[in-house]
């Protein structure tokens, strides 16, 4: 039995909608784009959503429409892809790091707000929303923004509100592995703020004001018309495939539960989180890992190197290692095991009885 770990999807209304969209719309900006926006912004709850060409490109787009500048700093977590604080960067702001909590997501009760600090950027690691209402009071309290990093976590629920519609802006990508694809790089903006959605909408797109002007510096960072075609079809199967992933998340804590190696993600509470990833910590990780690729099971590690410790923030920022010690003991521990819409009962089963063999 041979298990991938994940398995995005394309079907024939996929492959309908693309044919569709490349014989009678414009390849750039065509009219799925517009009608993908719209959709995407109705299940989210939100007034407006742009679409981008990466999840990195919204939230860079997003640091630029609300005025972050040179010598801002940024608070996020190192516990997530290097892409979050990659566009902080890209906005000549500087990533500030916070750690996180037994939910791996970061620790509102760990922020510790510096001079500088203009914008919190929340990351829903694997799915699970973060607890917004300590990030939201902080932030009120400082009078910054939020930017809710949803990269992960389409169709998340925190406290019956979806992520993206939390905070300031919401921030999602449709990478390939994704829970929601199109079938390329893709992204999205959401946000209530019509003004936002204004600025990003134009930087986009060169920073074009009309057909021939020009009155900011914008990028090229549109999504293409074939990938929102696909976009809006994969939108329409969203919740039918959130809800095997948790179907396929509870059978995994049942099966796994009583293995003292391993920890399982905490129980949810005023959460709806969408298992982008189904991840456990696990004693002797990398031996784990190893034996059940000999038994053609296919894991990930997400991530095995905090960001604060990837070489080029060492050397950027002087990081020794030490400084988020949760973040580098859940990186030596994580493991991503499968986990997709169409997971079998009987695969799942095999993947924790070979954890349970592994364990003896």
């Amino acid at each position: 039995m041979k298990i991938p770990p994940c398995k995005p999807v394309f079907d024939k209304d996929m492959e309908k909608a693309a044919i569709n969209a490349l014989r009678n719309e414009f390849f750039v900006l065509g009219e799925s784009v517009f009608k993908f926006e719209e959709e995407f912004a109705k299940y989210c709850n939100t007034d407006y959503a742009v679409a981008v060409s990466s999840g990195t490109a919204a939230l860079h787009l997003s640091l630029i429409a609300l005025g972050i500048k040179n010598g801002d700093k940024i608070l996020t977590t190192p516990m997530s892809f290097i892409a979050t604080s990659n566009a902080v960067i890209h906005a000549n702001a500087t990533p500030v790091f916070s750690d996180i909590d037994e939910t791996w997501n970061i620790d509102p009760k760990k922020i510790m707000m510096k001079e500088g600090v203009k914008c919190i950027i929340p990351v829903h690691l694997y799915g699970r929303p973060c607890n917004m209402d300590e990030i939201l009071e902080t932030a009120e309290k400082n009078k910054i923004f939020v930017i809710e990093d949803a990269c992960q976590a389409h169709g998340a629920e925190y406290k019956n509100r979806k992520a993206g519609s939390i905070g300031d802006i919401g921030c999602f990508s449709f990478y390939s592995t994704k829970n929601m694809i199109v079938c390329g790089d893709g992204g999205m903006v959401t946000t209530n703020d019509k003004n936002v959605a204004e600025i990003i909408r134009k930087l986009r797109d060169c920073g074009r004001k009309s057909s021939y002007e020009h009155d900011v510096i914008g990028y090229t960072a549109r999504l293409n018309t074939v990938n929102a075609a696909i976009g809006i079809e994969q939108l329409k199967k969203l919740d039918g495939w959130i809800k095997k992933r948790r179907e396929n998340a509870e059978f995994y804590r049942r099966l796994l539960s009583n293995i003292e190696e391993i920890t399982l993600p905490v129980p949810e509470k005023d959460i709806k989180s969408v298992y982008h990833l189904f991840v456990i910590r696990a004693k002797r990780r990398d031996k784990l890992k190893e034996f059940l690729k000999k038994n053609e099971i296919f894991c990930g590690i997400h991530y095995q190197i905090p960001i604060h410790l990837q070489p080029i923030y060492r050397e950027l920022y002087k990081y020794k290692g030490g400084e988020f010690p949760e973040s580098e003991k859940h990186a030596e521990k994580c493991l991503s095991l499968p986990m997709f819409p169409d997971l079998k009962k009987n695969e799942i089963e095999y993947v924790c009885d070979r954890i349970k063999e592994f364990y003896g």
